[in-house]
């Protein structure tokens, strides 16, 4: 396996996969890689001859007060669980190899953006699509793997792939769980052990909700309802939001008609996490 940083290093191994004929998969992430995403490169490794992991803190995602300086980062630990996985090459540009000091183009998209996290980042999926476009045009796979905890992600990139033609197929894969439930995350290391205690109030409150749809409650409100109690229950926790939203459009709805996100978005201390459960109705 190797690692490299420059955009024609990568360029290059891709165009001698391909005289090879070979398939590519590229696994997306911003480092300080987990379970789930060890889960994601499992998938993309059955699935293709050859995988890249871009390991890449992305700047232009983050906003104002948010935890860029902070974000953990273990080029050493991702390396060793990507080898472990079977990956072929990890990407690790630094920032001014994908953005150049007057760069001013940019990815942007209304509606599915505008809700649930878009809400409290109104420039982070900007930032993501436009770092997941130029990712998708250095490396050009075939297929590309994203976890389903960032639910709403996952759908902006499907419809930019949609809107802007790009021929890559779309994977979203299950989310990963601690034993406890709470969803594996790399921010799960900023949480103290009272904190981490109390976290697992997401998970708690998204598996009510599926068993009250599991049930035949077709009525958001009162699902919603449920879990904002459930989360509420938790001193540590604050809500940011906690919603029921077409799976595909991310329009808020009334009926439980899949398919459907409910989703929340919780403040843990200072820590935020989310969590999801979709129901298909």
């Amino acid at each position: 396996m190797n690692i490299v940083s420059s955009v024609a290093d990568v360029r290059s191994q891709v165009k001698d996969w391909r005289r090879q004929g070979l398939s590519v998969g590229l696994v997306p992430t911003m480092g300080y890689l987990h379970e789930g995403h060890k889960s994601l490169i499992l998938r993309a490794i059955a699935e293709n001859d050859r995988v890249v992991v871009s390991d890449f803190v992305n700047p232009i995602q983050f906003g104002p007060n948010e935890d860029l300086d902070s974000y953990p980062r273990d080029l050493d630990a991702d390396a060793r669980l990507c080898e472990a996985a079977g990956a072929h090459l990890i990407f690790h540009p630094r920032p001014e190899d994908m953005y150049a000091s007057d760069f001013c183009t940019f990815v942007d998209m209304s509606h599915l953006t505008e809700g649930l996290c878009g809400k409290t980042r109104p420039t982070h999926f900007r930032g993501v699509c436009t770092v997941v476009s130029k990712l998708f045009h250095i490396v050009a796979p075939d297929r590309a793997y994203f976890g389903q905890k960032d639910a709403q992600q996952l759908a902006v990139i499907r419809r930019m792939v949609r809107d802007l033609n790009f021929d890559i197929e779309i994977i979203g894969c299950p989310i990963v769980r601690e034993e406890d439930g709470l969803a594996k995350s790399s921010r799960n290391t900023y949480l103290n052990p009272e904190e981490r205690k109390a976290a697992v109030v997401l998970s708690r409150a998204v598996f009510l909700a599926r068993s009250l749809m599991e049930r035949g409650e077709r009525n958001a409100s009162v699902v919603l309802a449920a879990m904002r109690a459930c989360i509420e229950s938790e001193p540590l926790a604050r809500i940011d939001y906690v919603e029921a939203v077409d799976a595909v459009s991310m329009q808020p709805v009334e009926r439980i008609q899949g398919p459907v996100l409910c989703a929340v978005a919780v403040y843990i201390g200072k820590t935020r996490l989310i969590d999801n459960v979709t129901f298909e109705g």
